[in-house]
């Protein structure tokens, strides 16, 4: 049996982040020894490890507890169903790199614009293209 503490150890995850994890369903609540002190389980550990592989690979928590569920004894969920929730956050991946070359790419346009000198900043091309100044005249 672990404390919060020697869990938040073995894993490397935060200790807040843990009492998170356990406040949004994500990890079980563990049972409390005779003294009150949490008493967390390999179980706990497992599963701990599988949310933070699963935050690194950019699942939100809302699809790590879908993921979750898929492996609940008694469920007749299968490997298509795995496949279609990885499937689905690989499409929402495409999407948002799409949007982040699209910012670049604005971002790169606009910062061309300054020439990067000692002027005063209140006249700058970027900060004048977010003010949309064009737009006020």
């Amino acid at each position: 049996m672990l404390t919060r503490g020697k869990l938040a150890s073995a894993t490397g995850c935060n200790i807040e982040t843990i009492r998170y994890y356990e406040a949004i369903g994500l990890i079980p609540m563990p049972v409390r020894t005779q003294s009150g002190y949490r008493s967390y389980s390999d179980e706990h550990l497992y599963r701990l490890n599988f949310i933070q592989r699963a935050k690194d690979l950019g699942f939100s928590s809302e699809q790590i507890k879908e993921l979750l569920q898929l492996t609940d004894p008694g469920g007749n969920h299968t490997r298509a169903d795995v496949k279609s929730l990885t499937e689905n956050h690989i499409d929402e991946i495409a999407a948002k790199i799409r949007d982040l070359q699209k910012i670049k790419k604005r971002l790169s346009q606009i910062s061309s614009f300054c020439d990067g000198s000692d002027k005063s900043a209140d006249t700058c091309p970027i900060l004048e293209s977010l003010f949309d100044v064009q737009q006020r005249r």
